[in-house]
């Protein structure tokens, strides 16, 4: 069984998503299409990068991932395929794939050079409805690319540290259904430049001054049930291993979330200030 997946900014009001997995059948009719999300904000390649770099690890060693996310061929973004941790990305070069390129380095990338073979009537979406079943039916990246050493970064993705070690800021990259904040702050940066020391999350309104193991751990005491706590504020190192800011329990169309709560945004700042 070979796995292809699909991230868009499609939505699922129109004819694309169906449609795009029919051409995926008709070319390849024992893929197994599997749906990662198809709402990420239209053009959104920082929330694109997020999603993915996400969702990853979830599937088997071998899984194509075509994401189509601001994927039109132009002067600036070319087609690539990133074999990567043993997995498989198609995308445009437009920034999406550096967020797992800054985790680890990619074992092969090609920018796709098939586009004259197809009719000239082809869309960028078909170029790479063949080169993900071309890849699924366990074809080479050379029959489709030629070989690249590097693809463009978006700088945004990443928490920058202050010139003393004891700032480390970021910024809100991506607000999931329950409205929780998902920060570019990643675990692993934070453990290196924290060292031990004492820290505190600061936002717009309000500050935290503890990262919890998981949601529930904002229940600290035995004598009060955990309904008592619903409506706090709280942080964790989601699944993906980046600081997320919730608030516990609480449901965003009736109550509201860290989203509207703690009026956090895309693209708003929050740093963690660490004392010596």
């Amino acid at each position: 069984m070979s796995i292809i997946t699909l991230t868009t900014d499609y939505g699922l009001k129109d004819h694309f998503v169906g449609a795009l997995k029919g051409k995926i059948l008709s070319e390849y009719p024992e893929a197994s299409i599997i749906d990662i999300s198809h709402d990420i904000d239209p053009f959104n390649t920082v929330e694109a990068s997020y999603i993915i770099s996400a969702a990853y690890s979830s599937f088997p060693k071998g899984t194509v991932h075509l994401i189509g996310v601001d994927m039109e061929l132009n002067k600036e973004n070319q087609h690539i395929v990133m074999q990567w941790n043993d997995s498989y990305f198609i995308a445009a070069d437009n920034g999406i794939l550096s967020m797992l390129s800054q985790k680890i380095v990619p074992q092969k990338m090609v920018a796709i050079n098939i586009h004259d073979r197809l009719p000239s009537e082809a869309t960028g979406m078909d170029v790479f409805v063949m080169v993900a079943c071309h890849i699924a039916k366990g074809g080479l990246l050379n029959v489709i690319g030629k070989e690249i050493n590097s693809i463009k970064q978006i700088t945004e993705q990443k928490a920058v540290i202050s010139d003393d070690n004891n700032i480390l800021k970021g910024h809100v990259i991506y607000i999931d259904h329950f409205g929780n904040v998902v920060t570019n702050i990643s675990k692993r940066q934070f453990v290196e430049v924290a060292k031990g020391r004492p820290y505190e999350i600061v936002m717009k309104t309000k500050n935290i001054k503890t990262i919890l193991p998981n949601y529930s751990a904002i229940a600290s005491s035995d004598k009060y049930p955990i309904k008592n706590y619903e409506g706090e504020k709280l942080a964790i190192f989601n699944e993906a291993g980046f600081l997320e800011i919730a608030i516990f329990r609480s449901n965003p169309s009736k109550v509201g979330s860290a989203n509207s709560l703690l009026g956090l945004n895309y693209r708003d700042v929050v740093s963690i200030q660490f004392k010596n």
